[in-house]
């Protein structure tokens, strides 16, 4: 994958693309049923990096940046019984935009019995840049999902700071209840929304982002969370960034929350992986296999 310079970004095609994902359960195997893409989004081959039970995808974005005017839209079902995991080869890139605001909805839906891994590596937004970005997932009563994001402001490794531009955030988890008298109604169990803008006061309150560039967030949900989460947060907690930054893991009723605040997208992952190790067993019922992509 290649990237193109912030300059060029604003002379290009605006690029609006669309990535449909359909995953099922076929006997001892989970396979890739629906595989279709509009534009520069795809998966090109369906992995079983550790056993045919699991299937990896790796989603691609060939342009390797996002800018202003781009739309990028992914939509992944995993059917009853089916684990997918899906990550990415490398950091996505946000440019600087001209004015036009660039944006990217993630739509992930998981049937009874569905586990959902969803580990895309680093988003990067540049300086100036107007990124919109929103996932919504939905959960069946007993499904299993985990998920981390991890966003940095700037390029700090060329000492640029996210002094202009704006990025809109919305994350929500929604989970349907076992109560069949109620025709399982989803409630939610997440719901975050914010606006982050350039050179902001909040950038630097102890308030906010207290000066840093990487903030991090991990979600864990699994029904026997509950009863697993007093074990579970001793473990974690036992674990710290190799950067000292800030961070913290909590539980909510039905989910089970990390964060990450610092300035080195690296150590944030790193620290992500090693609490992954650790959540992975017991959401999933399997060791954590570091996919070779992150490796490459």
């Amino acid at each position: 994958m290649t990237s193109r310079p912030a300059s060029l970004a604003t002379a290009l095609p605006h690029w609006q693309a669309d990535l449909q994902l359909v995953f099922a359960h076929a006997g001892a195997r989970t396979v890739l049923q629906h595989n279709r893409h509009r534009g520069p989004l795809r998966v090109q081959k369906a992995l079983y990096p550790e056993g045919e039970a699991v299937c990896q995808a790796i989603v691609l974005h060939p342009p390797s940046g996002i800018a202003g005017g781009d739309h990028l839209q992914i939509t992944v079902e995993v059917g009853s019984g089916a684990h997918a995991q899906l990550t990415t080869p490398g950091a996505g890139k946000w440019y600087r935009s001209g004015g036009v605001p660039a944006s990217q909805q993630i739509d992930l839906s998981l049937a009874p019995g569905a586990s959902l891994e969803w580990l895309p590596q680093e988003s990067i937004v540049f300086d100036g840049a107007e990124a919109r970005m929103q996932t919504q997932v939905r959960l069946a009563a007993d499904s299993r999902y985990l998920a981390w994001d991890i966003l940095c402001l700037g390029r700090a490794a060329s000492g640029e700071r996210f002094e202009r531009g704006e990025i809109g955030l919305f994350y929500r988890v929604d989970r349907q209840t076992a109560d069949a008298g109620q025709r399982n109604p989803a409630r939610p169990i997440w719901l975050e929304r914010g606006s982050i803008a350039g050179a902001d006061s909040m950038l630097g309150s102890p308030a906010g982002w207290a000066g840093h560039t990487v903030c991090g967030t991990l979600l864990c949900s699994f029904p026997t969370l509950p009863q697993e989460a007093p074990a579970l947060l001793a473990a974690l907690r036992a674990i710290t960034p190799a950067d000292d930054a800030l961070h913290g893991i909590t539980c909510l009723p039905d989910l089970l929350l990390a964060r990450y605040l610092g300035d080195n997208s690296e150590a944030a992952r790193l620290w992500f992986t090693a609490l992954w190790h650790i959540l992975r067993p017991a959401c999933f019922g399997r060791p954590a296999v570091i996919p070779r992509i992150w490796q490459t």
